[in-house]
């Protein structure tokens, strides 16, 4: 019986050991996913400040509470649609940095194809008129070759 008391002590060490390292595992895994999950929705919204970049990108003050905002809500768990969801009700559909497609944002995500298009047309347009050559009449290439054998410059008139 002496010696399944070191066994049985050891045997409980080696337990209490492995359930606080898994744990510590857990809770890391959970704060590594809420960190990853955090990351994940400050690159899917806006800096309502600096506009050309993400809640992640930005370092506004703004953009700094969104990102305490989001982390704040994932740890009393919301999900990522209920927290894109509470920013879109404080700021508007802006706040996305890929809006969705609706009637309301179609422009939006259609003006740079219209752009493009609209440039194409006008390149189509007027280059024909760039490249077409225009002939001197008699009185204009006259007065050209006096002035090439006079060597001076003509006043312009």
């Amino acid at each position: 019986m002496n010696t399944r008391i070191p066994f049985v002590t050891h045997l409980a060490g080696l337990l209490l050991t492995i359930s606080i390292a898994t744990l510590f595992t857990a809770n890391s895994a959970r704060a590594q996913s809420l960190e990853e999950r955090e990351a994940a929705l400050a690159s899917q919204l806006r800096c309502v400040v600096c506009q050309n970049q993400t809640v992640a990108e930005s370092r506004a003050p703004i953009a700094q509470d969104m990102r305490q905002q989001i982390r704040v809500q994932l740890e009393q768990g919301h999900t990522d649609e209920q927290i894109v969801a509470f920013f879109e009700q404080r700021y508007g559909t802006f706040v996305r940095y890929n809006p969705p497609w609706k009637a309301s944002t179609w422009l939006l995500w259609l003006s740079p194809f219209f752009i493009a298009l609209g440039g194409l047309w006008l390149l189509r347009r007027n280059l024909p008129k760039a490249r077409k050559q225009t002939t001197l009449s008699p009185q204009e290439r006259e007065r050209a070759e006096r002035w090439l054998e006079s060597g001076k410059q003509e006043p312009r008139s």
